[in-house]
Order: C-alpha cells, then structure tokens, then sequence
C-alpha cells in the first residue's frame, strides 16, 4: 500500500513538472502578432478559406491567432463576442476590428489593427492594409474593437521617435523635391487623382494594381462611379467598383477574360498603353514619327505603345526594348497619366 500510494505521488510530481501539462494561456506580444499576419499580405481571397492558399476575413484571423496557440471562434460574429471591447480612440496593435454590412447585415469583417490607423484584413482583393479612418469603403463601416488577453500590450522600449517635417499637398516623405517623377505626382495629388497611404507615403515604387489603374483613369477623367456589378471578380463592395465600372461603361477598359477584371493582378506597361490611347483618344502616328523597340513588333498592344511613344507620353528602357508585359510602377504609371493629361 505504502508504495502504491509512493508511485502515485511521484507520478502527480512529474505530471506537474511537465511543461506540456501547462493549463497556462498562450500569449503574444502585439508586435509577434501584427508582423506575423502581415507576411499572408497579397495571398488570395477564398470564401470559406482558412489557409495560405486562401483566406476569408474570420479564417485569416483564426489562423494568425492560432499560430500563437490563441483560439478563436470561427466566424466574425462570433469572433466579436470574445475579449474585452475597445474605444476606436484607444486603439492599440494586435487588436481585433471589426465591421458590419458588407456583403450581409450585421458584423460581417474582421481584421486586425496594425497601428496608425491602419488595419490588415482578407478582402475581396486579397490580404490588405486600409485605413480605418480615411478609407471609403471601411471608415462608414467600422463597428468596434476587442482586446485579447493573450496579447500581452506590454510597452516596449522605444527611441523618443523624430518630428517629420510637415508636408504640403501633393508632397510625400518618399518623393523627395529632386525625385524624375516629383512635379507629375505632386501635380496629380493635388488635382485629386493620386492619394498616398495616409500617412505621407506614396510608394512610387510599387506596382500599380488593375483597380488602382482603373480608380486613378476615373479620377482624371471625372467619371462619375457606377454602382452594381459588372465583373464576377468585381462585386458591389469592392473598394474600385464603383470605377471599375465607370471605366467599363466608358469603354476605356475590359476584363483579362470574359467576365473577369483581375482587380488585384498587376496592370503591365502594355496595358497602361492600351487604356490611355482610348482614354485620351490619341490619333495614329504617321511612318516618320513612329517609335520602335526591339521587342513589340508582333505584339498585341504595338500599335497603342507606338502612338504613346510619338506622343511623348511613354519612354523605352536604355537597352532599346519597351518591356510591354513587365508590370509598371506607380511612378511611370502617374507620370504617363500626367503626360496624357498635358497633351489633350
């Protein structure tokens, strides 16, 4: 008996000490949190999808909790109903947002704040950051906040961060005065047809998504938007529909394929040449002012890239080469709009 009862003792003992035993909450800082769920940024959206090969809202969110072994209801009703609730005002990293009537009444999307204002989410054109507060899709529908727990809001030490300079219209932190692109995004900016990120930043750099190209054509050529769908890609809350199918109506642009508009594909030189001659209705070029390259004879979109090119609204590359199907920068893309502008 008395080794009976020794055996059990130890064996509670060792139960005890064993730290796969632990009944104690997972945690996360917010910072783990919000740079984990930022690298599933431009993977696809699927509805019902709950891995990296596609995401709906609530799905995106079970899985970047769950990767801190955080467990969350499955859905964004139900995700609503668990933690602690927070003011917008007192907002803070790795918090659950969340949002009511989009593609049905009531919480219908959740993302998570990843600070100024900013938060990241599985949307109808993939994983992306908007803005809670200037965005015009999300911003009227932005229904409240909960905090986790689990996600330890511990101040970490930080250096006292530098005043930026302030910024007038049209300029941008990363657009410095001698930047090839300056005037034209500046110009752009302040006519309403460019916008930044909200916070100074334009990102002349990145590439120019099919819905952006399509929002900024709308802009400069005062389209007013059109409600409804046109594109199954495309549905009435998409943050472009509205634009997309303006241009749609305007016959400026068409779908990649029958009844699809690729909004979140990347828009290719070629076709930035195509949407501008027919937005702008530039004319044919004679034989004389003709521009060729060594790599657009045969192509689809030749034509349309040697008419911008006697235009002086487009430019080759050193080499001699156009690159019709490399995908353009927000950059080239505004300063060839700007061109367009200029020369009608």
């Amino acid at each position: 008996m008395k080794k009976l009862l020794m055996f059990l003792i130890v064996a509670v003992l060792l139960v005890s000490a064993n730290p796969f035993n632990s009944n104690e909450a997972s945690a996360a800082t917010p910072n783990e949190l919000t740079t984990y769920a930022k690298k599933f940024k431009g993977t696809p959206y699927k509805f019902g999808g709950t891995t990296p090969s596609g995401f709906d809202c609530s799905g995106y969110l079970r899985y970047v909790f769950n990767n801190f072994d955080i467990s969350i209801p499955r859905t964004a009703a139900e995700q609503y109903k668990i933690g602690t609730g927070v003011s917008k005002g007192n907002l803070k990293e790795g918090d659950m947002v969340f949002f009511s009537g989009t593609y049905k009444a009531g919480i219908s999307h959740a993302g998570i704040y990843v600070g100024s204002g900013n938060f990241i989410s599985a949307t109808s054109g993939g994983v992306t950051i908007a803005n809670l507060n200037t965005n015009p899709y999300w911003a009227p529908k932005y229904t409240g906040a909960r905090r986790l727990d689990e996600v330890k809001n511990v101040a970490t030490p930080v250096a006292k961060p530098v005043a930026k300079p302030a910024l007038s219209l049209g300029q941008y932190y990363d657009v410095p005065t001698g930047y090839w692109a300056a005037n034209e995004i500046k110009t752009l900016t302040v006519q309403g047809i460019l916008t930044g990120d909200g916070s100074g930043i334009f990102n002349p750099n990145d590439n120019v998504s099919r819905a952006e190209a399509a929002t900024i054509i709308a802009r400069a050529l005062k389209l007013k938007p059109v409600s409804g769908t046109t594109f199954k890609d495309v549905p009435a809350g998409h943050w472009a529909a509205g634009n997309i199918n303006a241009v749609m109506k305007a016959g400026i642009v068409k779908g990649r394929s029958p009844g699809y508009f690729a909004p979140s594909a990347k828009i290719t030189r070629a076709e930035i040449s195509k949407l501008l001659t027919t937005a702008y209705e530039f004319k044919n070029v004679t034989a004389s002012s003709a521009v060729s390259f060594t790599d657009t004879k045969g192509h689809w979109a030749e034509s349309s890239i040697k008419i911008l090119a006697a235009s002086k609204v487009t430019t080759g590359h050193k080499d001699g080469s156009f690159q019709p199907n490399a995908n353009a920068k927000r950059s080239e893309f505004s300063a060839f709009v700007y061109r367009s502008i200029e020369s009608n």
